[in-house]
């Protein structure tokens, strides 16, 4: 079963690790520059080095939606720069899974594929996809809804270690990011993790640097450009969080759920 994943950042990296680990052929599209915070468990970052590894599985950047065919053949997930999902036309997915986490609907339509699924806030089950799949930590978290919409985008992060809003780090101003510490860094509140225009982008609180935007981005005052873990595992920056394998739990179980109706119709 072939299953196009709309966005390659670390939650979709965890929903094409549930589903390749269980036999499915994915491919993944993203944007030319990737803005992902959390780089070493995305597969978006085959785009910026021409391939990566998360966990036990590759990712190969693709030139062209024809290119995804030999990428398969290595055991490996083809990443297409490909925005609008064009190739959605060409590779003609049994399910196409919309995992921008925009909070909103960027374009994916209940007609791109026999099955559906949104992911998160933006989408409503039976109007333009076929299943929703939570992503706000809690007791809803990684659930598959096959009618109505996840729950709104509140924009306050999840509890991690007993922090919230304090774990994200935002850019200090408009302008071009300039990254001073490495993913894995062990920090402390106070300590300046980039700058924007000379003005430092600070840590709040004491953990490890789980993620921060690549040097060179071009960024906007306020946009989340990195994020601190309290729990101060190193080893959680390189392997896929429980959230983003939650999702990945169920959008399996959605796209499962739905081929037996489709089935059974």
């Amino acid at each position: 079963m072939r299953v196009l994943i709309r966005g390659a950042g670390d939650i979709a990296t965890g929903i094409a690790l549930r589903l390749h680990r269980a036999g499915f052929q994915i491919v993944m599209t993203d944007i030319e520059k990737p803005t992902a915070i959390r780089r070493t468990v995305c597969f978006s970052q085959a785009i910026v080095c021409g391939k990566t590894t998360v966990e036990d599985v590759q990712a190969i950047l693709a030139g062209s939606a024809a290119d995804a065919t030999a990428i398969w053949a290595a055991k490996a997930i083809p990443v297409l720069i490909d925005p609008n999902a064009d190739s959605i036309k060409v590779l003609r997915p049994d399910a196409v899974v919309d995992a921008i986490l925009a909070k909103r609907n960027l374009g994916t339509t209940i007609y791109d594929a026999p099955i559906v699924i949104g992911i998160g806030p933006g989408f409503t089950a039976g109007e333009d996809c076929h299943a929703v799949v939570e992503t706000m930590r809690g007791h809803t978290l990684g659930r598959a809804i096959y009618n109505g919409a996840a729950l709104e985008n509140t924009a306050i992060p999840g509890l991690i270690g007993g922090y919230a809003g304090e774990r994200v780090l935002r850019a200090p101003a408009d302008g071009v990011f300039h990254q001073l510490l490495e993913i894995g860094t062990q920090v402390k509140a106070g300590d300046v993790a980039a700058t924007v225009n000379g003005e430092p982008m600070i840590c709040t609180i004491d953990g490890v640097l789980r993620g921060i935007l690549a040097d060179g981005v071009q960024v906007h005052k306020g946009m989340k450009s990195g994020d601190v873990d309290p729990r101060c595992k190193a080893e959680y920056c390189y392997t896929a969080s429980d959230k983003a394998l939650s999702v990945g739990g169920g959008v399996l179980e959605a796209i499962l759920c739905l081929q037996n109706q489709r089935k059974g119709n």
